[in-house]
């Protein structure tokens, strides 16, 4: 069961997490504005709806996880969102994420390989005040090339290699944020698609994610 109520005290734990990410380098005013805005209990079983606001991730369905707010806040901030650019987002969870994206303007194309997690999403009544998420259950390794290219690509799963099928999918000046690696940690890196199609990387701080599967999970 979800908590769908939004109250005083939710609101005051949220401004202690904003204030808290804020301390850990999060630094755009927007990011920090949606995590504010969201209310992230929202996305949680009730069970956890005391600990809703702590930073650290939490078990959702499909043996997933709710990533933890400053990873969010952090992957977010890399990826420099601006109003009406065409996102696509790898490994849905539990929409917490495409949320935010969504909150600062983005049109978001969010994919998800797990269908009992899809299915379960689409019943979840808040996400009708973000028209601009569109859903698709599949395989993220391929991304979406219907509907490609994108402006910016973000990956919430550890992938062990940066996949050639999205980097295909990326516009010329697109960025795409990806946590890269196998083991427990991964390398959080940045790739930017210059005129002639290089991928130019950037790498960031270490991160821990659930890995990337390739197929889809009946």
């Amino acid at each position: 069961m979800r908590v769908l109520s939004d109250t005083y005290r939710h609101k005051g734990l949220r401004k202690q997490l904003v204030e808290l990410i804020r301390k850990k380098g999060i630094s755009d005013e927007r990011v920090l504005q949606a995590i504010l805005e969201i209310p992230r209990h929202f996305f949680i079983d009730s069970a956890f709806d005391q600990t809703a606001y702590e930073d650290r991730a939490f078990p959702i369905a499909e043996g997933q996880t709710i990533s933890q707010p400053y990873t969010v806040a952090y992957q977010t901030q890399l990826l420099e969102v601006k109003q009406h650019e065409k996102v696509l987002e790898v490994g849905t969870g539990s929409t917490y994420q495409a949320c935010v994206l969504a909150w600062m303007g983005a049109q978001v194309y969010t994919i998800e390989r797990q269908k009992q997690l899809y299915d379960h999403n689409k019943q979840f009544a808040y996400l009708r005040n973000f028209p601009s998420i569109r859903f698709f259950y599949g395989d993220g390794y391929q991304g979406l090339p219907t509907y490609a290219p994108f402006d910016k690509i973000i990956v919430t799963a550890a992938a062990p290699v940066i996949p050639d099928s999205l980097t295909e999918q990326l516009k010329t000046g697109g960025k795409m944020v990806i946590p890269v690696g196998e083991g427990k940690v991964q390398q959080m890196l940045r790739l930017m698609k210059d005129e002639s199609g290089v991928m130019h990387e950037e790498v960031f701080d270490n991160f821990s994610f659930v890995p990337m599967l390739q197929g889809k999970n009946h």
